[in-house]
């Protein structure tokens, strides 16, 4: 339930989905500068694929483990929360833990924000000819057909 007038309020300056979103193209557009994300591994992929910052919202599974990782290790991501295990199914996130975190990834000076916009670059040069993973395909291959 939408509280009176929210739809009114946004028009123009947001979008109401209902139903699955189409993550991509959500992604893809220039207009946006973060994500929220459960952290799942396509949703990374794709989060900086596109050079877009996420701010971390696991629920369970190896999510967890992927925001330890893009956090702690390689620093591209901001944290809405980190106490996981000491959550229970009722707990509420409440609004301004949201708020904090969102206008943490949207702030320009944000070293997550910086890295995620390089990763997207090394994810870009990746794929061409010559790149890291169209090399290691290429080697795969190769070593698949020459072991037939």
């Amino acid at each position: 339930m939408l509280p009176e007038g929210f739809v009114e309020r946004i028009q123009g300056k947001g979008m109401m989905i209902y139903g699955w979103a189409p993550q991509v193209e959500i992604l893809a557009h220039k207009a946006i500068g973060g994500f929220v994300s459960h952290c799942g591994w396509n949703s990374i992929l794709e989060s900086l694929w596109f050079g877009v910052p996420m701010v971390t919202w696991p629920m369970y599974a190896e999510q967890k483990l992927n925001v330890f990782k893009m956090m702690k290790e390689l620093e591209l991501a901001v944290e809405l929360r980190l106490d996981y295990e000491q959550l229970k199914v009722d707990d509420v996130v409440m609004a301004d833990e949201i708020e904090k975190a969102v206008k943490q990834v949207m702030d320009e000076r944000n070293e997550a924000r910086k890295k995620v916009k390089e990763m997207a670059e090394i994810a870009r040069k990746s794929i061409v000819s010559e790149g890291s993973s169209f090399l290691s395909i290429q080697r795969l291959i190769n070593d698949m057909i020459s072991n037939n």
